[in-house]
């Protein structure tokens, strides 16, 4: 008896060790790790979500405030005479021909200026120019026209045909520097408006320091030297005319160097 329980208790190990493993060790393991990982999900493709466009990222078109806006003109402007005794004269300019005096508040209208110094243009029957250092302007005097030399031409004198210009040449030692000479015209006894009229005046529109001004010089000889510098966006030029007390004969234009 004790044989046959050792002979089944055998054959009981053997079952037991041919038997598959214990269902235990394949149960899966917890799913609470792989189920939170698409809570992630929203944080890494939220940085692939890309953002709505916005108007900084859109060109935006020019606009009228994007480019400079020119001064509106006007037909006219007020002023008063603020010197004692004012010279109103035939050409912008301190050595033209005289026309007539304007006495301290004398109440004038002014319809036209020069392009490159501060000489401006008198309404009435006989138009004459004045310096605006002499006068009080209600306004800006830039919004006036240009008139000079295009809209204003000076009295033509009748005695006196134009001089011709010789030569306008600049120093070899400073490029800067242009002396232009022209045939000489002798003055008549009697032509002369004082003795301190200049017989030729040389307008000049000459470029110093990036700015391009309107120069009219004067001289008694048919010679005269100038500044004239590279820099400006308009071409230099200029013109000479003889001056007499009954106009002015010309111009001869000068043939412009080259820097």
């Amino acid at each position: 008896m004790r044989k046959n329980f050792g002979l089944f208790g055998i054959i009981i190990f053997l079952i037991s060790a041919c038997a598959p493993a214990s269902p235990l060790t394949v149960v899966p393991a917890p799913v609470t790790e792989t189920v939170s990982a698409p809570s992630t999900v929203p944080s890494n493709t939220s940085t692939f979500t890309a953002a709505p466009p916005t108007e900084t990222f859109t060109p935006i078109p020019p606009t009228e405030t994007s480019t400079p806006t020119s001064i509106p003109f006007v037909d006219s402007l007020d002023a008063t005479v603020t010197a004692d005794l004012l010279s109103c004269r035939y050409g912008p300019g301190s050595e033209y021909l005289y026309l007539y005096g304007l006495r301290k508040g004398a109440n004038i209208q002014l319809m036209g200026r020069t392009d490159g110094n501060n000489w401006v243009e008198v309404a009435g029957q006989n138009k004459c120019w004045v310096n605006t250092k002499f006068i009080e302007i209600k306004g800006d005097p830039q919004t006036l026209k240009v008139t000079y030399p295009n809209e204003y031409k000076l009295p033509v004198s009748p005695y006196y045909g134009p001089t011709t210009v010789l030569s306008a040449v600049r120093d070899p030692n400073n490029p800067n520097m242009v002396t232009v000479k022209w045939i000489e015209i002798a003055l008549r006894a009697g032509d002369e408006e004082d003795d301190s009229m200049f017989i030729y005046i040389i307008e000049v529109w000459r470029c110093e320091g990036g700015k391009m001004i309107f120069d009219p010089l004067a001289a008694n000889y048919a010679e005269v030297t100038f500044v004239d510098e590279a820099g400006c966006d308009t071409p230099s030029h200029g013109r000479v005319f003889f001056q007499e007390k009954h106009g002015f004969a010309g111009p001869a234009e000068i043939p412009w160097p080259a820097h």
